[in-house]
């Protein structure tokens, strides 16, 4: 079997809430409180549970938006928790973050084309033609006439927009993507166009995800592995039909008992067609 895209191992992020006049720490909010998981490569892992768990933040700290408290984010063996960010600028590329509202990663005062060439920029890839002809290129593959390159963020529907945020987490060819509730604010036509998107993406590129959700029935379409999180631990990890038909945890059952009903969602992929 090959090694892990990505493993992480022990990690904790804790945030100071402070109080009182001075503003003093008093109590720590464990967000995330000692979380170990792998990624292999080319495979969809979903990561679920009650808003508030921690799983946004321990996106953010795999991507290394927020610097961990202790623990080891390995990206192919190498350690990225504690790089400086000019260390950590040759593995940006590689791991890529969407976010619930794209607008979060889409400048409103640059144009598609400008920022899909951001990346490009950044990293010292390309010149001006090939640079043009890769957002070109991708804007087809998301879906997209080529002629949204000249158009700005706020031109375009949420659907759009988060097709605009996928092409951008692409650009440059990343091996790991991390969706952060991207499809959760979506209506069930635009968000089941998306998920077709994503399982095409899936077939043509080399590609492994980190899909998080509070959404079980997408999670249970699309992923191959599942992990269920509470209070910044993780108390479930197993193939994914296995958790939702046999979970062993009694909080994976109550989340299950307590989604909408879940064969129904397979008729997402069914709306867009």
């Amino acid at each position: 079997m090959s090694a892990p895209l990505l493993e992480v191992r022990d990690l904790k992020m804790h945030f100071p809430v402070k109080s009182g006049f001075f503003s003093r720490t008093k109590v720590w909010n464990f967000a995330v409180d000692g979380v170990n998981l792998t990624i292999n490569p080319g495979e969809t892992l979903g990561l679920v549970g009650e808003s508030g768990c921690g799983k946004s933040t321990l996106g953010r700290c795999i991507s290394r938006l927020y610097e961990p408290t202790a623990g080891e984010v390995l990206f192919k063996g190498i350690n990225l928790a504690g790089m400086s960010h000019r260390q950590l600028l040759p593995y940006r590329q590689n791991i890529q973050m969407i976010f619930q509202d794209p607008m979060e990663s889409l400048n409103a005062r640059h144009t598609v084309g400008e920022i899909l060439e951001e990346p490009f920029l950044i990293h010292g890839i390309g010149n001006a033609q090939s640079r043009r002809q890769s957002v070109s290129k991708l804007l087809d593959t998301v879906g997209l006439p080529g002629r949204s390159a000249s158009r700005y963020p706020f031109e375009f529907s949420g659907g759009q927009r988060q097709r605009i945020a996928i092409a951008r987490a692409l650009i440059i060819n990343p091996e790991l993507i991390i969706f952060d509730e991207a499809v959760s604010a979506l209506d069930v036509s635009i968000r089941a166009q998306i998920l077709d998107l994503i399982a095409e993406l899936t077939q043509t590129h080399d590609l492994s995800y980190l899909f998080i959700s509070h959404d079980l029935s997408v999670v249970r379409t699309i992923t191959d592995r599942v992990l269920v999180m509470k209070d910044g631990e993780i108390v479930e990890d197993g193939e994914t039909e296995q958790v939702f038909t046999n979970p062993r945890h009694p909080y994976t059952a109550s989340l299950i008992k307590a989604a909408p009903t879940l064969p129904d969602v397979k008729a997402l992929t069914d709306v867009s067609s």
